[in-house]
């Protein structure tokens, strides 16, 4: 057997059981042997693409996923979907053909590009080594939670796999990092004094599943529930919830945490973006940081204590220590301020003046109208981009496996290959990508691949004909705005011609075709080509920018 079958049959042996990507020649025989051991090829129209649906598969499955490229160039193409993976810190192996002859035209550092981005590199090094340093790359994934690219020399490939070849080492037991005593007793310490404390819950909570034992120590020390964005739903239907804490959050959000005298970020790196750059921090707060890497805390901005230790087994830890010490806190928690959740958390409970004027449509009563519209059971996939707090604010979802938020990089064009990815891990939830036209159109290739894979997808794309966060960034300043700014493109003509299903909305009463689709067969995606009304920014790009 060839090195590549071998390699390939292994990491399905593993548990690699999709496998995104674009084949050439390099990464021909790898990908094949992967199919032949039971894994499904998604083949995408494009590496990037392909790179980001194997990352959001990996985030709403929870398991390793991996993307397989052509030498140099597939890999090159791939990299700002690894890198927003690689940000992230989600479990995925990107499995490269490699160029070692350096008068080849694919010939690159490809080590080198990952370390650049953020992944760890790791290379198929002999034959006789071969499976071994694949299940290395595996369990590195799987066990650190890292973005790892296994490097596959085409001259290893095409070697045989020698009959004394070094069996796969035992997978190393998942090691759980324990806060220590004087770190929970501290904590314990702060919450029992506190009378007003927030609970922000991050990628780290969701990552170990630590929503119930969150809720018995807030219930326990009445604290109030809030998360960053990229853990959206993970609070869902609780009375105490806030929703997202940071620049998409409710006014009466924002004034409970900007309130808080306790603010505990669990597995929260309680950034710019979730803390509003420090405007939701009051200036008496105690902050405190709870995070499996040292490095983490602190980070973003200096904490009053950090805590070193898994989000759950912390929290759990503090509820126990809590009761041995006697009766619950009270807390945040009033039943004056629980009728004041139940009726203004919700972003659709905000006033605003309706700026629809008949040919273009307001942005928040698209939303609105849409989450009224779709099943509850939903994925939700969203590009980044002016428009990105509509769908994030409006469009509610069922749990946090129901949001996939590639917002790491910050790069526009990853909506609609996130939405693949979530979509084939989640097939018993209603996929939604929200994009912009701008990440739209630069990603449009995949479209093909939503409709080859029958993929019962709404496209909702919000078309303000720009690059909106720069044109609402610099226009009022004067600048000129010809490099942003398109004519109008019929974005539902395009989606036909791929074959999906498509409509131009201009007011609310267009969506009733939606209502439509949805009954069914859904035999074809959906593509909603909504005219965005583009007077002002969105309500959250004003605080965005201040980052930049």
């Amino acid at each position: 057997m060839r090195v590549a079958e071998a390699v390939g049959r292994s990491l399905a042996q593993l548990g690699i059981d999709h496998v995104f990507g674009v084949v050439g020649s390099g990464n021909f025989h790898v990908t094949n042997a992967l199919v032949d051991a039971g894994a499904r090829f998604v083949a995408a129209r494009h590496e990037g693409g392909a790179a980001t649906m194997a990352d959001a598969y990996g985030r709403v499955s929870r398991r390793v996923a991996a993307v397989s490229v052509h030498q140099g160039c597939g890999l090159t193409n791939a990299l700002t979907g690894i890198t927003e993976a690689a940000k992230s810190r989600t479990p995925m192996l990107v499995l490269a053909a490699e160029a070692t002859e350096p008068r080849s035209n694919f010939a690159v550092d490809q080590p080198a590009l990952a370390e650049a981005v953020g992944a760890v590199p790791v290379r198929v090094s002999s034959p006789a080594t071969a499976l071994a340093d694949a299940a290395r790359a595996y369990h590195l994934a799987l066990a650190q939670r890292r973005t790892v690219l296994l490097n596959l020399p085409l001259d290893v490939q095409a070697a045989q796999l020698p009959d004394d070849a070094l069996a796969p080492a035992a997978a190393p037991a998942p090691v759980a990092v324990e806060p220590s005593p004087d770190a929970i007793a501290e904590l314990a310490d702060l919450l029992a004094r506190s009378r007003r404390p927030v609970f922000i819950a991050g990628r780290g909570a969701r990552l170990c599943r630590a929503r119930e034992s969150l809720l018995r120590l807030a219930d326990r020390t009445g604290a109030l529930l809030a998360t960053s964005a990229v853990a959206k739903g993970f609070f869902q239907n609780h009375p105490w919830s806030l929703g997202i804490s940071g620049g998409f959050a409710t006014p009466l959000a924002a004034e409970l945490i900007a309130g808080a005298d306790l603010i505990v970020g669990w597995g929260c790196g309680l950034n710019m973006w979730t803390m509003r750059h420090g405007k939701l921090v009051g200036p008496d707060a105690t902050v405190v940081q709870v995070d499996v890497e040292a490095d983490a805390l602190g980070a973003h901005r200096p904490v009053d204590l950090g805590v070193l230790g898994d989000v759950d087994r912390t929290a759990r830890a503090v509820a126990d220590e809590l009761a041995a010490r006697g009766p619950a806190a009270g807390g945040y928690r009033t039943a004056e301020l629980r009728a004041r959740i139940a009726v203004e958390v919700g972003a659709h409970t905000v006033p605003y003046h309706d700026e629809g004027d008949g040919s273009r449509v307001d942005a928040r009563s698209l939303s609105i109208r849409l989450d009224e519209l779709l099943p509850a059971q939903r994925v939700l996939a969203v590009d980044s981009g002016n428009f990105m707090g509509y769908p994030s604010a409006y469009l509610s979802v069922p749990d946090d496996d129901g949001f996939c938020f590639t917002q790491a990089y910050q790069s526009i064009g990853l909506g609609l290959a996130t939405a693949i990815g979530a979509a084939l891990a989640a097939p018993d939830r209603m996929p939604v990508a929200a994009c912009g036209d701008g990440g739209f159109l630069m990603s449009v290739a995949d479209l093909e691949t939503v409709v080859r894979l029958r993929l019962p997808m709404l496209v909702v794309v919000y078309n303000d004909a720009a690059y909106g966060a720069e044109v609402h960034h610099f226009g009022p300043d004067g600048h000129p705005l010809s490099t942003v700014t398109f004519p109008d493109t019929d974005i539902a003509a395009i989606a036909r011609g791929f074959g999906a299903d498509a409509l131009t909305v201009r007011d609310v009463r267009d969506l009733d075709a939606v209502r439509q689709w949805l009954i069914g067969p859904r035999e074809r995606p959906l593509v909603v080509d909504a005219k965005v009304t583009a007077e002002r920014g969105a309500w959250w790009l004003e605080e965005a920018f201040r980052g930049h």
